[in-house]
C-alpha cells in the first residue's frame, strides 16, 4: 500500500478574495493560477462557477488548461451543495471538472442558520443529491465540504462523510470555519473521522486563534496517520476571511522542516523556489504588504542584528537559520531603474509600447499585431486599476484572445 501524502489545494482565488475590503481582478486571479501551477500546487480553487461576473474568467482559465498553460494543476470551483446550484454551474462553465460542494453540518448552523429549512438528515440528502448531480454532469473529482466541522458532533460528521463517500465524493473537507480548533482537538477529530470513513481528508483552517498553520499540519498528520491522503487548504500570504487562512509558504516550510515531520511526504511536485515570486506578486495585487516577520518571505526572515546571532550566522548559517533563502527563490539583487521610465498604461501609444515590449523581448509578427496587443494592454490597466507587472504584460501578449475574454464582463 502506497504511503499517504500531503497535497496542497490553494484557495486564494476563492477564500482569499473574500477578505473584507480587498479584491483581485480577473487577470490577477489568472496570474495567481499561473504561479500556483509553476509552484507545483495540486489544485487551485479558482472561483465561484455560479457567480456570473466570474463566468468569462473561469471559462478562459479552463481554455488555458486545454492549451497546457495551466497544467498539471487542477482548477476547482466552489459551490453550495444543492442540485440546482450544480446544474446552473455546469451550464455556465461546461468544462468544469473539479468542484467542492459545501454545506453546514454543525448544530449551531443547522438550527440558527437554516432556521428550520433543513434538519440533520435533509442536510445529508441535499449533499448526496448534489454530489451525484456533479458526477452525472462530468465532474472528475468532487470534494464535499462540511462547513463548521470543528463544531459538528463527531458521530454526525462521520455519518455525513460516509454518505458522501458512498455518493462518490473524492474527499471530505473538514472546515474549521471559526478557527476554534487547537492542534490537539483537530488531530483527534480528524483521526476519528479518517479511520471511520477511510477517505482522503481536506483540511481547511482559519486563523482566529493564531493557530492556522499548526492546525493544518496537525489535521494532515492525523489523516496520514490513519492511512489517508491529506489535502491542506492554503492562501498566498495567509489572506482570507477575518484573520486569514493558512499561509501557503508557511505550510510548506512546516512540512519540510518541522520537527517530527520527516516521515510525512509532501507532494513532490511542490517547488518552493517560486515562493518569493508568488508572494511578492500577491502582495502587489492585493495591495497588502508582506509583514517583515512573515516566515520565509518577510524582509526580516533572514536578517540578523544581534551580535551573537550575526556572528553565529556568519560562521555557519545553520546556527540561526533553519532553511536557506535560496530555497525560496530569494537572493538575487533587485534593480530599480532611476532614470527615464516608459510605462504601458491605458493611454499608451504604439511608440511607448514598443519601447516597453522590446525591453521584455516580446516579438510581434507585424505592427498590426502589436497594436492589437497594445489595445488589450490598455484594457488590462483599466481592469487592474494599477500598472501591469512584466509577467502580466507577457501573459497578455502570449494569450491575447484569452486575455480579451478575461477582461470582458456582461452585466
Amino acid at each position: 500500500m502506497a504511503k499517504p501524502k500531503i497535497y496542497l489545494i490553494d484557495v486564494t482565488n476563492r477564500d482569499g478574495v473574500q477578505t473584507s475590503r480587498i479584491c483581485l481582478s480577473k487577470l490577477q486571479k489568472t496570474m495567481i493560477n499561473m504561479y500556483l501551477n509553476e509552484m507545483g500546487v495540486f489544485q487551485s480553487e479558482f472561483g465561484f462557477p455560479l457567480t456570473r461576473h466570474e463566468t468569462n474568467y473561469l471559462n478562459a482559465n479552463l481554455e488555458l488548461v486545454k492549451l497546457g498553460a495551466l497544467s498539471p494543476i487542477r482548477l476547482g470551483g466552489w459551490l453550495r451543495a444543492t442540485r440546482d446550484d450544480v446544474k446552473a454551474a455546469f451550464k455556465l462553465v461546461p468544462q468544469l471538472k473539479h468542484v467542492n460542494l459545501s454545506i453546514s453540518t454543525s448544530d449551531q448552523m443547522i438550527i440558527h442558520k437554516f432556521k428550520g429549512k433543513l434538519d440533520h438528515q435533509s442536510v445529508i440528502k441535499e449533499m448526496v443529491e448534489a454530489v451525484k448531480e456533479a458526477l452525472r454532469l462530468g465532474a472528475e473529482s468532487v470534494g464535499t465540504n462540511a462547513e463548521d466541522a470543528s463544531r459538528t458532533n463527531i458521530d454526525y460528521l462521520i455519518e455525513f462523510a460516509q454518505a458522501a463517500k458512498v455518493a462518490g465524493a473524492s474527499r471530505i473537507r473538514y472546515c474549521d470555519t471559526l478557527g476554534c480548533d487547537t492542534t490537539f482537538s483537530i488531530y483527534e477529530r480528524i483521526k476519528l473521522l479518517a479511520k471511520a470513513v477511510n477517505i482522503p481528508i481536506e483540511v481547511h483552517c482559519h486563523n482566529d486563534l493564531g493557530l492556522v498553520v499548526a492546525n493544518s499540519i496537525a489535521g494532515a498528520k492525523a489523516a496520514n496517520d490513519s492511512g489517508s491522503d491529506a489535502y491542506i487548504n492554503t492562501c498566498v500570504n495567509g489572506m482570507g476571511e477575518r484573520a486569514g487562512n493558512a499561509d501557503l509558504v508557511s505550510v510548506i516550510l512546516a512540512i519540510k522542516y518541522g520537527n517530527d515531520m520527516k516521515d510525512y511526504s509532501l507532494d513532490e511536485k511542490v517547488d518552493l523556489k517560486v515562493a518569493w515570486k508568488i508572494c511578492k506578486y500577491a502582495s502587489y495585487a492585493f495591495g497588502v504588504p508582506i509583514p517583515i516577520n512573515q516566515p520565509g518571505v518577510g524582509s526580516n526572515a533572514f536578517a540578523h542584528e544581534s551580535g551573537i546571532h550575526a556572528d553565529g550566522a556568519l560562521k555557519d548559517r545553520r546556527n540561526y537559520e533553519l532553511y536557506d533563502y535560496e530555497e525560496l527563490g530569494r537572493g538575487e539583487p533587485e534593480i530599480i531603474d532611476t532614470g527615464r521610465k516608459i510605462t504601458a498604461g491605458e493611454y499608451s501609444g504604439i511608440k511607448g509600447f514598443r519601447n516597453v515590449s522590446d525591453k521584455l523581448e516580446l516579438v510581434f509578427k507585424d505592427d498590426a499585431e502589436a497594436v492589437k496587443v497594445l489595445e488589450l494592454v490598455r484594457y488590462a490597466n483599466v481592469h487592474n486599476q494599477k500598472p501591469l507587472v512584466d509577467e502580466e504584460l507577457k501573459f497578455v501578449a502570449k494569450y491575447p484572445d484569452i486575455a480579451r475574454k478575461i477582461f470582458t464582463m456582461t452585466p
